[in-house]
């Protein structure tokens, strides 16, 4: 029940996790949502073929194809310094990578896209991440596709780029802003997503954590791992797997008063709402 929307299946090997056997147990525990975004140019094919090749590996027919189904993929160039730089390339590689996978059904979304003013703090570097963002809201206006936005330490530059370009279907993932940035962002018809790190809230912050929460409405709030990142109390500081997702949800659950199977079946409408 318990939809992850947003992960990156294909690093979890790289932190000691076997994806295979993951996807599998996912599959068999009838997970109906898992989102594998991008971040690099020349990642989706790829990411898809990694995710394909696990699949085809599966010898029980139901669970090859609970495992197909539950899978959606998102294009997209995370702003590092490289991508800031050579940006009219980058973006012309994922457009490539897009076409190549034009008829796979599952790629949904365009990102994860953005801004990161905690890593990229050269003012240099401002500019050109911006262009980097514009450049791909325009494509997925182009495409009519939601965005998935990675935006830290940048709340004025994210707010300012999705105005500029009008694009009013997305979610600002792994949200690490207060209720005035999130009001902001609803009001422009957006969604907030939070992770584990949602779970950390040390106790002198936990009032404040908890009116956040609270304050999401029930129609535009995601849930995500962003695996192998940010795995939730109990397990944080070690690497993270969709599987621990539960752990999120019931946190979440509990500040707003639901059960999580409540919550679950809400956060699994609204991302099939934003993701089709």
């Amino acid at each position: 029940m318990f939809a992850d929307t947003h992960c990156h299946l294909s690093y979890l090997a790289g932190r000691g996790i076997d994806a295979a056997s993951v996807i599998r147990e996912l599959a068999d525990k009838e997970v109906p949502f898992v989102l594998d975004a991008g971040t690099r140019s020349n990642d989706l094919k790829e990411r898809i073929d990694f995710v394909n090749g696990i699949i085809v590996a599966i010898q029980d027919s139901s669970l090859k194809e609970k495992a197909s189904s539950m899978l959606r993929f998102a294009a997209g160039i995370w702003p590092d310094k490289d991508a800031i730089a050579d940006r009219f390339l980058h973006l012309d590689v994922l457009c490539e990578q897009m076409e190549l996978c034009a008829d796979d059904k599952r790629l949904c979304a365009i990102g994860e896209c953005g801004f990161d003013r905690h890593w990229n703090s050269d003012d240099a570097d401002e500019k050109g991440e911006a262009e980097l963002f514009d450049m791909q809201l325009d494509l997925a206006r182009e495409l009519q596709l939601p965005v998935i936005v990675h935006s830290r330490d940048a709340f004025e530059q994210t707010l300012a780029g999705i105005k500029n370009a009008g694009v009013s279907r997305g979610v600002i993932h792994c949200y690490s802003y207060g209720i005035e940035e999130a009001r902001a962002f609803l009001d422009e018809g957006w969604y907030i997503s939070f992770s584990g790190s949602v779970t950390y809230a040390k106790k002198a912050r936990m009032s404040e954590t908890e009116k956040l929460v609270r304050f999401i409405p029930a129609d535009r709030l995601l849930l995500e791992t962003d695996a192998p990142y940010l795995a939730p109390v109990p397990f944080r500081g070690k690497p993270n797997t969709p599987l621990f997702i539960e752990h999120t949800y019931r946190f979440v659950a509990n500040i707003r008063g639901l059960g999580a199977e409540e919550l679950a079946a809400s956060v699994l409408q609204n991302a099939r709402t934003l993701f089709g």
